[in-house]
C-alpha cells in the first residue's frame, strides 16, 4: 500500500481509504443495528459512519501535532453519542453501546490510517467488521460453553503465560537432562494441541459424522477416542460396524500426525529421521479407515451421525496436566537409568512395554534426549512404542465394545492390516 504514494499524493490515498473503510463500517453497522434495534434508535445511516470517518481525517491534518481539533471533535461527538444512548435507555429502552464505540473507532480511522503501516489499519477494519457480524456466532458460542469453560481456559493462560516463564532451566537431577522449564515446556505443548482438537470439536464440528469424531479425537487422545467409539457401536446394527472401526482407524492416523509434529517442536533431528515413517504409518491407517468407511457408504449410502461422549471432559483441567507432568518425570529418570543399567537393548524392551500407557510423555522425552541416545536410537523407539500402543488400543478395541460384538471380527481385519503394515515399516526403518 505504501507504493502507492510513489505515484499519488498520501493525502489523496489517505482520504479515499478512509472514506472506503468508513463506508464499509457503516453498511456493516446499519445492517445489524436494523435487524436488532430498527430505524427508530439509530442515531445515523452509514452515510453518518461515513462523515464521521472524514471528519476526524480532516480535524486531524488541520492540527497534526497538537491533536486539539482532533480532540475537540471527540469531545463534540461525544457528547452526541451520550445524548443518543440517554434517548435510547429512556424511552426505547435499548441499553447497548457498540455502535457508539464502533464510531469513535471509526472517528479514530483518519490518525491511524495516515500514521500506521498498512498491514496495521488493514487489520483494525477487519476486526471491526467481523466482530459486527459474528455477533449471534458469540451468542451461540457463549450458550454452549460449560459453566468452567473459562475458569479452565484461564488456568491454561496461567500455567504458560506465567508459570513457564518464572520456572528456572536448571538439572535438578546429576546427568539427567531434566529441568522444571522443560517439563512444564512439554505439559504446555501437549496441553495446547489436546485443548485445539477439543475445542473443534465441541465448537466448529459439533455435529460431525463418525469418521470426523475418529480425526478430531486423535489429535486429542486416541486411546480415548477409540474407546468412547466402541463403547458406542454396541448400540449399532450389525451392518454398520465397519464406520465405527474406521473411526477408530482414522484417530491412530491423526496419532500418527500429533506426534510427528510434537516431534518437530522438540526435536528436528529426531524429525528428519522418523518424519517419512510417521507419515507412511498415517497414511495406511487412513487408507484403511477410508476402504472401511467406503464399504459402510455403498451399502447403506448414508453415514452415520456424531457420537457426543467424546467432548464430554476437558483435556486442559490442571488436574490432566500435572499428571502429564509426573508421567515425564517418570519416565526420563527411568529411560536414564535403563539406559545405564541395561543398555539399548532394554530401552527397546522399555519402549515395548510403554505402550501400555500414555505413550506421550515417554516418547518427548526420548526426543529431548536423555544421556547420549543418537537421534536413530531415539526414533527407533518412538516407533516401537507407537505400534506397541496400537496394538494395546486393538485390545481396548474388542474390550470395549463387548463380548461377541459384531465389531471384532472388523477390528481384527482393520487393526491387523495397520499393525502388518506399521511392523514391516519398522523392519525396513532398522535395515535402512
Amino acid at each position: 500500500m505504501e507504493k502507492i504514494y510513489q505515484y499519488l499524493p498520501q493525502e489523496f490515498v489517505t482520504f479515499i481509504l478512509v472514506t472506503l473503510f468508513s463506508l464499509l463500517i457503516g453498511l456493516s453497522q446499519r445492517r445489524i443495528s436494523l435487524k436488532r434495534e430498527g430505524e427508530t434508535t439509530l442515531f445515523g445511516t452509514d452515510r453518518t459512519f461515513t462523515f464521521i470517518g472524514i471528519l476526524g481525517y480532516l480535524l486531524y491534518i488541520l492540527d497534526p501535532s497538537g491533536f486539539r481539533l482532533f480532540l475537540g471533535g471527540g469531545a463534540v461527538l461525544g457528547v452526541l453519542f451520550a445524548l443518543n444512548y440517554y434517548v435510547k435507555q429512556s424511552q426505547y429502552h435499548v441499553f447497548g453501546v457498540t455502535t457508539i464505540v464502533i464510531a469513535l473507532i471509526t472517528y479514530s480511522l483518519g490518525p491511524i490510517v495516515a500514521t500506521q503501516p498498512s498491514w496495521f489499519y488493514v487489520m483494525v477494519v477487519v476486526t471491526v467488521l467481523l466482530l459486527t457480524e459474528l455477533k449471534h456466532t458469540f451468542t451461540e458460542l457463549a450458550q454452549r460453553m460449560k459453566n468452567d469453560e473459562m475458569v479452565t481456559l484461564a488456568k491454561f493462560l496461567a500455567i504458560s503465560g506465567i508459570i513457564l516463564p518464572m520456572l528456572p532451566d536448571k538439572s535438578l537431577l546429576p546427568g539427567i537432562h531434566l529441568t522444571p522449564y522443560t517439563i512444564w515446556l512439554t505439559t504446555v505443548v501437549v496441553s495446547g494441541i489436546s485443548y485445539l482438537s477439543y475445542l473443534l470439536k465441541r465448537y466448529v464440528f459439533r455435529e460431525s459424522g463418525i469418521l470426523l469424531s475418529g480425526i478430531l479425537g486423535g489429535l486429542y487422545s486416541s486411546t480415548a477416542t477409540i474407546s468412547v467409539l466402541a463403547r458406542k457401536s454396541r448400540t449399532v446394527c450389525g451392518g454398520e460396524s465397519e464406520e465405527y472401526v474406521g473411526a477408530m482407524l482414522m484417530a491412530v492416523s491423526m496419532m500418527f500426525l500429533r506426534f510427528l509434529i510434537l516431534i518437530g517442536i522438540f526435536s528436528k533431528d529426531v524429525l528428519m529421521v522418523v518424519w517419512p515413517y510417521l507419515l507412511l504409518m498415517s497414511a495406511v491407517s487412513a487408507g484403511v479407515s477410508w476402504w472401511l468407511h467406503r464399504k459402510f457408504r455403498n451399502r447403506t449410502g448414508s453415514s452415520l451421525t456424531d457420537v457426543d461422549d467424546t467432548d464430554s471432559s476437558n483435556p486442559l483441567e490442571f488436574k490432566v496436566a500435572l499428571i502429564f507432568a509426573v508421567l515425564f518425570v517418570v519416565f526420563t529418570i527411568i529411560t536414564h537409568y535403563t539406559l545405564q543399567l541395561a543398555g539399548t537393548g532394554g530401552l527397546n524392551v522399555l519402549s515395548f512395554v510403554s505402550g501400555v500407557s500414555d505413550i506421550t510423555p515417554f516418547i518427548l522425552n526420548l526426543v529431548q534426549g536423555s544421556g547420549s541416545m543418537s537421534s536413530s536410537l531415539a526414533a527407533a523407539c518412538s516407533l516401537q512404542a507407537i505400534v506397541s500402543n496400537i496394538v494395546v488400543n486393538m485390545g481396548y478395541a474388542m474390550f470395549f465394545s463387548g463380548r461377541g460384538s459384531q465389531l471384532h471380527p472388523w477390528i481384527v481385519r482393520g487393526f491387523g492390516m495397520v499393525i502388518a503394515v506399521n511392523v514391516a515399516l519398522l523392519a525396513v526403518f532398522y535395515l535402512v
